[in-house]
């Protein structure tokens, strides 16, 4: 399967389809652009595997998928110092090294499934922690990420397996 995301052209907005739908998603605050880099907001373009799905076991059960499926604990991490080895990995906290924490006390991780951007093999500087994820109640700009809606999202995860593809770029039809 192919998940599709594209630009709508409203201020960071954008629209995902898979075979079943068609929804609304944020995109990152830098747009949809082939050239990303650590820090940037951009969404890179391109088509990516997706690896696994990580979830808060304390704020719902394991979510029905293929992919692999890890629960968060609140030391998980992710590694966004470029020159750091473990650069664009899952970590465990305390990390010396500047990292994004995955337990968060607001929603957008309650479900995140990384992206196979960047991982094979990382490239320092190029971008890390690309996600898709819950969104912002009015789905505002990511840092980089494609955001939808839990339900969907949760919806989403029960057609994925270790083929699917999320297709970022242009509007597809």
């Amino acid at each position: 399967m192919i998940i599709y995301v594209w630009p709508t052209g409203k201020l960071r907005c954008g629209r995902l389809r898979w075979p079943a739908q068609t929804t609304r998603c944020a995109i990152g605050w830098g747009g949809i652009k082939a050239d990303k880099q650590e820090g940037d907001g951009v969404t890179p373009v391109g088509a990516f595997p997706l690896r696994r799905v990580f979830y808060r076991p304390d704020r719902l059960a394991k979510p029905l998928t293929e992919l692999p499926v890890v629960p968060l604990t609140p030391h998980d991490g992710w590694c966004d110092t470029p020159t750091h080895p473990a650069y664009n990995t899952w970590i465990k906290r305390p990390f010396s090294a500047r990292h994004e924490r995955l337990w968060r006390t607001d929603s957008r991780y309650d479900v995140i499934v990384e992206v196979g951007y960047n991982d094979d093999p990382v490239v320092p500087h190029h971008g890390s922690a690309i996600f898709m994820h819950n969104a912002h109640p009015r789905y505002r700009p990511t840092a980089g990420c494609v955001a939808l809606a839990q339900a969907d999202l949760l919806a989403l995860l029960r057609q994925c397996n270790e083929r699917t593809k999320l297709s970022i770029g242009r509007r597809f039809y």
